[in-house]
């Protein structure tokens, strides 16, 4: 069944962070400590006000950065940079699920809200380096993030992506609304199910998932 929900699929699209590597690597935990600081630094609060805005922000805008970019008109670039570096000793390659992202037939891409350059170091440290045909990070959508059509839109036109052929791969639900009402399979990837009716499957093994495509 599975297999045949997917035999018109020739676009392949890959959120970054616990989709194309393991939860447990705890990368996000990172990145968090370091958008509280940057949040501390830029507006000059408190760690707890930091916090919140943060969670305040991801939650009304897509994204930590939106909302500093539209309340506070805080310039993306420095941003960027500061909350990405991050180390990533606990990563490591994964040639079994290389294997299966290189066997996919037709475009295959990377769209993160993260930036492109981070997506690419992570990519690296995986051992996935190279085996997508794009990588495109907040950046690339005019730093408009996902949720937001206008932002997927941006993304499938420089990536080549139609969407009613595609399928899209992310571990936060909501961002598979948008792609499901743009006509693409839809698949979420993370630990524990989240039920909607824009999610058409749900894995917390990505791997298996698409050897399970494999005619």
């Amino acid at each position: 069944m599975i297999h045949h929900d997917f035999s018109h699929i020739r676009g392949w699209v890959f959120d970054l962070d616990n989709t194309l590597y393991p939860p447990e690597a705890r990368l996000f935990d990172q990145i968090e400590q370091r958008m509280t600081a940057f949040v501390m630094e830029a507006l000059g609060v408190s760690e707890p006000e930091a916090d919140k805005l943060r969670h305040t922000y991801w939650a009304r805008y897509g994204t930590t950065l939106a909302g500093l970019m539209q309340v506070h008109g805080v310039a993306p670039d420095r941003y960027l940079v500061e909350v990405h570096d991050i180390s990533l000793d606990r990563l490591t390659p994964d040639p079994d699920l290389r294997a299966r992202i290189v066997a996919l037939p037709g475009r295959r891409i990377v769209y993160t809200n993260g930036s492109a350059d981070y997506a690419q170091r992570v990519l690296a440290a995986r051992g996935l380096a190279g085996a997508f045909d794009e990588v495109f990070g907040i950046e690339d959508a005019d730093y408009n993030p996902k949720p937001r059509r206008d932002a997927f839109e941006t993304i499938f036109a420089k990536g080549g992506i139609d969407t009613p052929d595609s399928a899209m791969f992310e571990d936060d639900a909501r961002n598979l609304a948008a792609p499901h009402a743009m006509g693409m399979r839809t698949v979420h990837v993370a630990p524990r199910p989240e039920p909607a009716p824009h999610i058409h499957y749900h894995t917390d093994d990505l791997t298996t998932f698409l050897d399970r495509l494999r005619p």
